[in-house]
């Protein structure tokens, strides 16, 4: 395309332009090839209005050129229909945009939303060709909201917690047509799910049962309580049967009982359904109950399963709210193919929209100016414009202005040309404007001797250069700058997603703005969504078949190299060399899954032709679906490298296969990935949608996870914000109000909080009227309408009650937790003791929710390995900005309050102090030495764990134990090796705790072994290695969380802490070597731990230290 002559540019007046083109028009028209973009489409409009006579609604009959925008064809309906004098007064009065345009398929009616859409790209085009059919589209005018949906809406964005009808701070309505397309995925996931099925949500996993639990069940039969009423039945069954199995050998063993058990006679087994004493968890369906996790869980902590017996819960409590809205055609947002978008052989009269593949000239854009209400108090200083070009993280082409004087308004008023033509801009790109400070010149400064070169990022934001319909974005923009925060600032930490956002800054009344300008044009452009193959020319023809470059053979002196460069971590960097070879022999990189990220690591997603040539080798390569799920993999191309929607479908497409205990093992991380992703629709948002509205499980955790970053994430709350509403809009009344007790909860105990924070002037101690004072505050708002019951937020099947006031305290810690006792509200409960919930607020508790997910997964994986380490998990959750809860675990203390008890500080020296507090918690020597095995494997499952991981700030306050032996570690403030210090000097003297009070539990002490430390140091050699063979998962799993806002998690460099400690490049011998060498350190310098702990101990006494239990 000749940008001349297409572009509208501020140097020429765009009517004289104009008028010019239409000459040379005149001169240069041709008739038009016989192409699909020229098809003329038969279409029958029906009107608003009424035909004269009363005979129903007038219509049209229109012969509509295929490539039209939608807008056009409103237009030429309106225009007909004023020609025809149909009913002059409407269409008179009325614009084409005082109506929609609607039409029906397969009994559904669709709306036909974008109005910039190409018409013959449309899906109802496809459809009625497929049918044969005359299409019918019917115009009715624009409708209201009722009263009744806005107030639906209202009560959604509470629970939301931000208003997404609220469009003041966007400059397209991408807000409001993702809105709209999510209806789609909503609608067709609530038409095919099971409504018994998704009422009970069965916990279930097809993972194997691995051989440590195999070895706690008798001849493959376990014994199963199941209550009814005051009554209860045990039954022996195979674990091998069903819940439809166990209802029937239940209802065979009781058939003379039922009078006693009160089961009406016109009852039977297909009345019920089994649910788990005191939580809202059912065994149902078709699968065995070894698959039930409740069972294992029971299986793995030795305890007996009980199930009550009820009738199912009513389907129709999770009936959804009809929608207002009508679903959009399929095809909404869809671009054409450049064939039928060139200008190229078309007369130009009939050209309506530009493909962005014609567009041979250069990008630009014109920097007009910034402006900020009041400057910050800094130093005089120069700035200058930074603009740059991004497709992820890779930069495509920058520019910069001159440097100015720093004042409330500068202008600059110049072009800035990129060295990247038009036509090579990537869907995803996005144009990065940098407000910087130059040191190294300064305003007025006497003499011109150039200052080191020193810039500091003062204000950013990102504009996408191609919109979510595909369009080239033109004309002037005014964008609200983000501020750069100070290192001391909370939001320093989360600045690398900050930056990636599309979104402007909300406080547009003191923040800066940059006005922009880019080129505009008399016609939308077009980013093509492919290129037909017969056409294709270049690198991207090169791909079609019998061509030869990029498919040749790889000689066997480059095959070594290449299998290294597959063969490296996520984390090593791809030199020029590297990514040169894997793009040459990427026929054979498409053969092997593993090179994927590597190969689209190497793409150049600045050259148009090296695009269409990945699309293409994607779309025809079969390896990626046919390989097995390796779900490292696939979240590694959902990190913030890929931007290509293509790539990340096909990331996406494999994480379908997920079951849904794996869905929440990796929740965590699959909603930060959400913001890598370009635009608010993609795919994975559909899929994260799908598997929340699919399980209740899933969307009560996913529920959380976006309300707590909508809450601490400005930078992203629109596009969580979307994706909560179009979960939440596919909830029954029954979850939305669960949701609704849950925010009223934790409203309300947040601000509980601050208030008692605010009487509370010392660190860390409390005294007796502070804890008078919140339980008044407690038994006030018990008594002004708290909920009677909630789901709690980090354990979905368990439902709180009310609040044991007399057992709630404020803990002695600089941010004052509260903690409360509820009681159980499920009457069907076995357990007599209370639900106990730690309430923080002053903390962010993402980083101990990462950990305890990482915690997790290594169970999991050493479950593959018949590894039973009895990690504890406890629940945590982030409930919103720095506020959550935390669950307390019962039978629990701290090594410190064990230390205390019987003489004081001097505990942390007293080697058999543990040994014999878990000796006076077991009944007999039998338990005795159940819990002496399990302390062993918990030891050591945390040893491994908080090595690899990094975690210090280890204390006796932040280890505990439960009565039955099971050690775990609590707050992690410290990971990846970023230790505390004291006057510099670090505190972390070994590698991981293991003291001589632990040691004395295994039956050793200084050098000397035992059966148990020598069962330890296998245990822990199994679980090193075993973490060794998944380095790559644990690595891209907390990449992912880099952009999370985390102090500790914040650069590439704390994650190669892992590598290090995972000894990545060495052989096994060398690493099973190195970590019993780690294990020998820590029993050598077991005594300076002590010291710490001693130290810890006195200044505990005099501050008061939290404490966990009571």
């Amino acid at each position: 395309m000749d940008g001349q002559q297409i572009q509208v540019s501020d140097e020429e007046p765009e009517v004289l332009r104009e008028e010019s083109r239409r000459r040379r028009r005149r001169k240069k028209a041709i008739t038009s090839s016989p192409c699909t973009s020229m098809d003329q489409i038969s279409v029958e409009f029906v009107l608003p209005t009424v035909a004269r006579g009363g005979n129903g609604p007038d219509s049209l009959l229109l012969e509509v050129a295929g490539n039209w925008t939608v807008e056009q064809v409103k237009a030429q309906v309106w225009l007909k229909a004023v020609t025809l004098n149909l009913c002059p007064d409407f269409y008179q009065q009325f614009s084409p945009d005082h109506c929609i345009l609607l039409y029906q398929k397969k009994g559904n009616v669709c709306e036909i939303y974008d109005k910039h859409q190409v018409f013959q790209t449309l899906d109802c085009i496809r459809y009625w060709r497929g049918t044969k059919d005359v299409g019918r589209i019917q115009l009715v005018p624009r409708p209201q909201p009722s009263e009744e949906s806005q107030q639906y809406q209202s009560y959604l964005n509470c629970l939301i917690g931000y208003d997404v009808t609220d469009v003041s701070n966007v400059h397209d309505d991408e807000l409001e047509f993702t809105r709209r397309k999510l209806l789609t995925p909503r609608r067709i996931e609530l038409s095919d799910r099971d409504p018994k099925l998704y009422s009970m949500d069965p916990w279930v996993t097809r993972k194997p049962l691995h051989e440590h639990l195999r070895t706690k069940i008798n001849n493959s039969h376990i014994l199963v309580v199941i209550h009814i009423s005051t009554a209860s039945q045990t039954i022996k069954v195979s674990i091998d049967d069903t819940p439809t199995q166990v209802l029937a050998s239940f209802f065979a063993k009781t058939a003379n009982k039922r009078v006693l058990l009160g089961i009406p006679e016109n009852k039977c087994e297909t009345d019920f359904v089994l649910r788990v004493c005191g939580r809202e968890e059912y065994l149902y369906g078709e699968k065995p109950l070894q698959n039930f996790n409740w069972v294992r869980q029971c299986l793995k902590n030795g305890e007996e399963i009980h199930l009550v017996l009820e009738t199912p819960p009513d389907p129709e409590l999770d009936l959804v709210q009809k929608e207002d809205w009508a679903q959009v055609d399929d095809c909404t947002g869809v671009a054409g193919t450049h064939e039928q978008l060139t200008i190229d052989e078309k007369d130009h009269e009939r050209v309506f929209t530009i493909s962005m593949w014609d567009c041979n000239r250069k990008f630009r854009v014109k920097v007009l100016g910034i402006d900020i209400p009041s400057l910050p108090k800094v130093p005089e200083f120069v700035v200058f414009i930074e603009a740059s070009i991004f497709h992820g993280q890779q930069l495509l082409a920058q520019e910069r202005t001159t440097s100015k004087s720093f004042n409330e308004e500068v202008l600059w008023n110049c072009w800035l040309e990129f060295n990247i033509k038009i036509k090579d801009l990537p869907k995803g790109a996005r144009l990065n404007l940098q407000v910087n400070s130059d040191f190294s010149l300064k305003v007025n400064e006497v003499n011109n001797e150039s200052k080191l070169n020193c810039c500091r990022l003062l204000y950013y934001v990102n504009l996408l250069l191609i919109d979510h319909r595909s369009l080239l974005r033109q004309g002037e923009f005014i964008l609200h700058m983000w501020k750069m925060p100070e290192k001391s600032e909370e939001s320093s930490s989360s600045i690398n997603a900050d930056k990636l956002t599309s979104a402007t800054n909300p406080d547009k009344a003191s923040s800066m703005a940059i006005a922009i300008l880019l080129d505009k044009y008399c016609y939308p452009v077009v980013l093509p969504k492919s290129r037909d193959v017969g056409r294709d020319y270049g690198a991207a023809g090169e791909e079609a078949e019998g061509g030869e470059r990029g498919q040749r053979e790889m000689p066997n002196h480059l095959k070594k190299q290449f299998e290294a460069i597959v063969a490296t971590d996520p984390l090593h960097p791809l030199s020029p060399e590297d990514k040169e070879l894997l793009w040459h022999f990427r026929h054979e990189c498409m053969r092997d899954p593993r090179a994927y990220p590597k190969l689209l690591g190497s793409v150049r997603w600045g050259k148009q032709e090296d695009v269409l040539a990945t699309h293409r080798l994607l779309e025809r390569s079969s390896a990626w679906d046919t390989s097995g799920l390796d779900v490292g993999l696939a979240m590694q191309l959902l990190d913030c490298h890929y931007s290509d929607a293509q790539v990340r479908s096909m990331a996406v497409r494999k994480l379908e296969t997920l079951e849904d205990d794996d869905v929440l093992r990796y929740l965590l991380q699959l909603v930060q990935a959400v913001k890598f992703e370009p635009y608010h629709d993609s795919a994975l948002v559909r899929f994260l949608l799908k598997r929340a509205l699919r399980s209740k499980r899933i969307g009560h955790f996913l529920f959380w996870f976006l309300r707590s970053e909508i809450a601490q994430s400005m930078h992203y709350q629109q596009r969580y914000a979307v994706l909560l509403e179009a979960y939440l809009r596919g909830c029954g009344e029954n979850m939305l109000q669960d949701f609704r007790k849950q925010v009223e909860m934790t409203e309300a105990l947040q601000k509980v909080t601050c208030e008692i924070k605010a009487m509370s002037d010392d660190k860390y101690h409390v005294t007796a009227q502070v804890v008078f004072q919140l339980r008044q505050k407690l038994e006030t708002l018990q008594a002004s309408g708290l909920p009677e019951s909630f789901r709690v937020p980090y354990d979905p099947g368990l439902r709180a009650g009310v609040l044991l006031i007399e057992q709630c305290k404020v803990m002695a810690s600089k941010k004052k937790p509260l903690w409360l006792q509820f009681k159980r509200a499920d009457p069907t409960t076995l357990s007599k003791d209370p639900i106990g919930i730690i309430f923080k607020d002053g903390d962010d508790l993402r980083q101990d929710m990462l950990i305890l997910q990482i915690l997790l997964i290594m169970e999991s994986i050493w479950e593959t390995e018949s590894l039973d380490l009895c990690l504890l998990p406890y629940g945590c959750i982030s409930t919103g900005n720095r506020i959550g809860m935390i669950e307390i675990v019962k039978d629990a203390t701290t090594i410190a309050n064990i230390q205390q008890s019987v003489v004081g500080s001097t505990g942390a020296f007293k080697d058999e102090l543990l040994c014999q507090w878990l000796r006076d918690k077991c009944v007999s020597e039998e338990k005795f030495q159940q819990a002496v095995e399990r302390f062993l494997f918990s030891c050591g499952g945390y040893c491994v764990a908080t090595y690899v991981l990094g975690i210090g700030d280890r204390h006796n306050d932040n280890i505990m134990i439960t009565e039955s032996g099971n050690l775990f570690h609590i707050d992690f403030g410290h990971i990846l090796g970023n230790y505390k210090s004291f006057m510099g000097i670090s505190k972390e003297w070994v590698p991981f705790v293991l003291t001589p009070d632990f040691l004395y539990v295994m039956g050793t002490s200084g050098k000397k072994s035992s059966p148990h430390f020598q069962k330890f140091q296998d245990v822990c050699v199994k679980a090193y290695l075993a973490l060794r063979h998944h380095t790559n998962l644990l690595i891209i799993l907390f990449s992912m969380m880099l952009m999370t806002g985390m102090p500790q998690l914040t650069s590439k460099e704390d994650i190669e802490y892992i590598r290090e400690a995972l000894t990545v490049g060495r052989s096994e011998d060398d690493a099973q070597r190195h970590l019993l060498d780690q294990i020998e350190i820590c029993r050598e310098k077991g005594w300076m731990v002590q010291v710490n702990w001693f130290v810890h101990l006195v200044l505990g006494i005099k501050q008061g230290v939290e404490k966990r239990s009571t």
